[in-house]
């Protein structure tokens, strides 16, 4: 298989594990909290942070450098219009990113500390869902403006 090729498909790959494990977090975590049972919470905000770890992590730090490799090896420059706004993107969705993956621990923490001591789900894990809740619609946003970008490589300036 030609180097092209499997830089290509590396790079797919990465950006579906990226979206396809945001959009699966995205979705149980939602169905979790609309339960409010505080053991059910923390069990799946358990394996979401895992799921982060493993799949969104890992293809986050892949994404950059097969699409690197891949702009060097198709002789595109880094500069290009199109690959600096793609780039610009991804580090939207990371500054998006970042603060979620301590979001999601929080809450699993809060939600184990209620379901330990039979309590209701405290204010400060609402608040934070509300936080988390929100910030994954922009980076979620420019995930799909990546994708995009990608495809169609307009020439913005």
């Amino acid at each position: 298989m030609e180097w092209d090729l499997l830089l290509r498909l590396a790079h797919i790959m990465g950006a579906v594990v990226l979206m396809g494990t945001g959009a699966g977090i995205a979705f149980f975590m939602v169905i979790a909290q609309r339960s409010g049972d505080p053991k059910l919470i923390a069990h799946v905000a358990g394996i979401v942070v895992l799921a982060d770890t493993l799949f969104t992590a890992t293809a986050a730090i892949a994404q950059p450098i097969t699409g690197t490799l891949l702009a060097w090896s198709l002789g595109w420059s880094l500069w290009d219009s199109w690959i600096v706004v793609a780039i610009g993107l991804y580090v939207f969705v990371g500054i998006f990113w970042l603060p979620v993956v301590w979001i999601q621990i929080r809450l699993r923490d809060l939600a184990q500390q209620a379901a330990d001591q039979g309590r209701p789900l405290p204010d400060a894990y609402h608040r934070l869902y509300r936080i988390w809740f929100a910030f994954g619609w922009p980076a979620f946003a420019a995930m799909i403006a990546i994708f995009w970008v990608m495809l169609a490589r307009p020439d913005f300036w």
